[in-house]
């Protein structure tokens, strides 16, 4: 117990002293290039897409897509979701003022039925805006074929 908490101090002090440094870099950089973008430079139509109810199975996808009202082309660094059951892509390539860029959501609904919130977090030169998917899985009907729970192996 002593070892786990001496190498989390441990871990502590290095990221503490490393995000000093990096507050140091920036203050001995004055010139470096400042951005003017904000997260409202990303207007998306919607934030949230509700899915209803939808069928156990397929994946459920949905496109949120923005337009880049800045002055600066926008770089979407990376899409966090909040769990493993959503799978996020994106546009990699610079989004330029006045052009349009897309987050694809996609939900697993295969073994999930009930109702599902999600977010996913957009991490961009912009800043961070975060979207959100919901609605219900309606489970799959049982297989009308009886399994065959018999002990004998058949070929």
């Amino acid at each position: 117990m002593k070892k786990i908490i001496l190498s989390l101090s441990c871990i502590v002090a290095l990221a503490t002293q490393g995000i000093a440094q990096d507050k140091k870099e920036v203050a001995a950089n004055p010139g470096a290039p400042v951005t003017t973008l904000v997260p409202e430079n990303m207007a998306f139509k919607v934030d949230t897409h509700d899915f209803g109810t939808i069928p156990e199975g397929p994946a459920a996808e949905f496109e949120f897509s923005f337009k880049n009202t800045g002055k600066e082309p926008i770089i979407i660094q990376r899409v966090q979701p909040s769990c493993g059951c959503t799978t996020p892509t994106y546009t990699k390539d610079p989004i330029l003022p006045g052009k349009t860029g897309v987050i694809k959501a996609s939900y697993g609904t295969q073994g999930r039925p009930g109702p599902f919130n999600k977010n996913l977090t957009v991490l961009s030169n912009a800043g961070s805006k975060v979207l959100f998917i919901k609605g219900e899985v309606e489970k799959a009907p049982e297989s009308s074929v009886p399994q065959n729970n018999s002990m004998i192996k058949t070929n």
